[in-house]
């Protein structure tokens, strides 16, 4: 019964994740090695292609949307290796050297490759560009980055009054600016660092929070001038900038990692060790929400790899308690929460999650997909305007369940699914690829 509990069937190329629950229970036992972080590997594909000379890039997410971002910056005339092996060479050409497509830019399901190539894009003069995306990206709000863009001296246009793609993008000598974003956003900052690359002087960017860092710390290590003023949350990039290859190494993603916290965290008699998982401060609102809820995780082997910090996390079941989760966490774990709502659905009291407006232009609304999907579960949630109410300790019943095409979703249902009675059913479970491939294999492997 036990090599059951795990399975797939395809249908129509769609995918359904089926978890079969064994009537005297599981736990979940083993050592994990997690895809390469998801943000970091755009981000260290991006460069390299803008770099001079090669950049080396180990454990490299090979996952869908890092494969966009590779197709595109091929378009752009950056040699890339093919995304095979979790070792990737990306031969560059240079901040303001890439060549003017002949073919539209397609990002697919990829919000980042879009928006952080926007601002590389814009800042190239002369050059014309077309970008789209799949059903999905050409929904998701673009106006957050084109307005900063249009500030610097972009012109860009797309649908819905310049703000949704496709988009069409005339390059153009760019001014600094000093934008203050009014959202906490590392997409955002990123974008507008990136197109100051090519800008005459000093662009700055401040947020009402901190975001994830990951570009500040490897634009500096490509070589560009960064200053970062941590009690302003601001960054300051100085243009025009020439930027050198890298040997880069990717750590595992925290996003990815969190789904065998939670796993763990909930399932009686389970304990995980999750190896090689950057654990960089700006990413680790994941580790202290589970710490408030009394999670049993230990960080072991902490290390510094390629100037982010990582660690071994290793986690046992232990008993929940609810918490509130607001507030200037949120931007440090905004990919964290729908796994954050099934860990809710597991401890006791009433957990409320505000301030997460974000999530609804996601892959999918993610407040409202998790909000249906878990209450088809027998779960008590209730969907808030910016968040979501979850009240825990309710016994939860096997069903079918959609993932609404969304990756961390899936994901996140799949995990719930581990503590239901009977079989659960997760149709469009394919979309775990665009960040975690090796998902459902991983799962099976896992559970003892």
């Amino acid at each position: 019964m036990i090599a059951a509990v795990v399975s797939t069937k395809i249908t129509n190329s769609q995918e359904t994740l089926i978890i079969q629950r064994p009537n005297n229970g599981l736990s979940l036992k083993g050592n994990i090695s997690i895809p390469g972080d998801k943000s970091i590997s755009h981000r260290a594909l991006m460069l390299g292609a803008i770099a001079q000379g090669q950049t080396n890039i180990q454990g490299l997410l090979l996952g869908e949307d890092p494969r966009s971002t590779a197709r595109c910056f091929s378009l752009l005339g950056a040699n890339i290796s093919q995304l095979n092996t979790e070792l990737v060479e990306v031969h560059g050409v240079g901040v303001d050297n890439l060549k003017e497509p002949s073919r539209v830019l397609d990002c697919g399901n990829s919000g980042t490759t879009m928006r952080l190539m926007l601002g590389i894009l814009a800042s190239h003069p002369e050059h014309f560009f077309a970008v789209t995306g799949d059903s999905s990206l050409v929904q998701r709000p673009m106006s957050r980055v084109i307005q900063p863009l249009t500030q610097m001296g972009a012109q860009i246009w797309g649908r819905k009054g310049n703000s949704l793609a496709p988009l069409a993008i005339q390059g153009q000598k760019l001014r600094p600016i000093h934008y203050h974003s009014p959202i906490a956003s590392a997409q955002v900052k990123s974008c507008i660092l990136f197109a100051g690359l090519m800008a005459e002087g000093k662009t700055t960017v401040t947020e009402p929070a901190l975001s994830r860092d990951h570009s500040e710390r490897m634009l500096k290590a490509f070589g560009a001038e960064i200053q970062v003023d941590p009690e302003t949350n601001s960054v300051t990039v100085t243009g025009p900038a020439k930027l050198k290859g890298q040997d880069v190494v990717v750590p595992g993603d925290i996003s990815s990692a969190a789904f065998w916290l939670v796993a763990a965290a909930i399932v009686p008699g389970s304990e995980l060790v999750i190896e090689n998982v950057g654990v960089n401060p700006t990413r680790t609102g994941i580790l202290e929400v589970l710490e408030k809820m009394e999670a049993n995780i230990i960080q072991e082997n902490q290390r510094v790899v390629a100037g982010e910090p990582v660690a071994d996390l290793r986690v046992r079941y232990s008993p929940l308690k609810a918490c509130e989760i607001s507030g200037s966490i949120i931007p440090r774990l905004i990919d964290e929460i729908p796994i954050l709502a099934v860990a809710a659905m597991f401890a006791e009291g009433t957990t409320v999650i505000r301030d997460a407006a974000e999530l609804r232009v996601k892959e999918s609304d993610r407040l409202a997909v998790m909000a249906t999907q878990l209450q088809k579960l027998g779960a008590r949630v209730t969907e808030l305007p910016d968040g979501l109410e979850i009240t825990g300790g309710i016994s939860i019943t096997g069903t079918d369940v959609e993932s609404d095409g969304d990756h961390r979703i899936a994901m996140s249902l799949a995990i719930a699914a581990l503590n239901a009675t009977g079989t659960t059913n997760i149709h469009q479970a394919e979309a775990a690829s665009i960040s975690y491939p090796n998902f459902a294999k991983t799962l099976q492997q896992i559970c003892t």
